[in-house]
């Protein structure tokens, strides 16, 4: 059985110390493609770096909502020559997030717009967050058409969003509170999504799922997330990881998929 981990950070600090055990340890577990995601300039050029020099390891490049305190046109440039790196398969992960910045919502929204413009003239599908921002963010959406959709990261368990987002074309991601025991919706949100407009992620290395809640996150407890969904929709796990496989290919196209059946070097 081969998992995909959609959505991680091995471009963060907490992977300082050990990010080249870690990544062939995840390799070696069964986790045979990886999306690793940019959220500013210099995070995302740490991510196409690490994508270029694994094999099973590819790229989304971009800014959050979290990251925009000095934005500039210059920023843009540069994440749109970042784009160009043939590693790279989405703009983000970008959008609007609330919870941490009520004060810059207008730049949020400004930020957010151009870079869906940016992945439209790229062609790039987009990897979104949105955190206490759902309605501003469908919003957005609505009026700024993605050409090659996207991916909700680490979706909100929340029906309205899920409904319009399915209904906009794209795709949920399911993270590590899918398995929390105090997630509300969850279930009824996992029974929602058709199983091939399905992603899995870690968030890596936030957001450890049951029973490693609180421990730094790795894609190798991906696997739990698919159990937990498994469970859910009452298929086999199996399933979920070859659904979940299945749909990365079409949503981020330009993932080289052959080379999992030639490589020799992980790592």
């Amino acid at each position: 059985m081969e998992l995909l981990d959609s959505h991680a950070h091995y471009n963060d600090e907490k992977f300082e110390e050990d990010r080249e055990e870690v990544l062939e340890e995840i390799y070696k577990s069964g986790i045979t493609k990886l999306v690793n995601a940019g959220y500013s300039v210099e995070s995302s050029k740490k991510s196409v770096e690490i994508a270029n020099t694994h094999n099973f390891i590819y790229s989304t490049v971009g800014i959050s909502p979290n990251d925009i305190e000095n934005y500039k046109k210059q920023d843009l440039k540069e994440i749109k020559e970042l784009a160009q790196n043939k590693k790279v398969v989405a703009i983000g992960e970008i959008g609007l997030d609330y919870y941490w910045n009520k004060e810059n919502k207008n730049l949020q929204k400004k930020v957010f717009i151009d870079q869906i413009k940016l992945a439209n003239e790229l062609e790039l599908p987009i990897v979104i967050h949105t955190r206490e921002a759902i309605y501003d963010t469908l919003e957005i959406l609505k009026n700024n058409i993605c050409i090659k959709k996207g991916v909700f990261h680490c979706c909100p368990f929340n029906v309205d969003l899920v409904r319009e987002g399915l209904k906009l074309g794209f795709y949920i991601s399911f993270a590590g509170p899918t398995t929390f025991k105090n997630s509300k919706n969850a279930a009824e949100i996992i029974n929602m999504v058709p199983l091939d407009r399905m992603l899995i992620e870690t968030d890596s290395p936030y957001l450890s799922p049951e029973p490693f809640r609180g421990k730094r996150n790795d894609s190798r407890n991906v696997k739990y997330i698919a159990q937990k969904i498994a469970e859910v929709k009452q298929i086999s796990i199996e399933e979920v990881a070859k659904a979940t496989y299945d749909n990365a290919k079409r949503i981020f196209a330009k993932i080289k998929w052959f080379e999992f059946y030639t490589i020799k070097n992980p790592v």
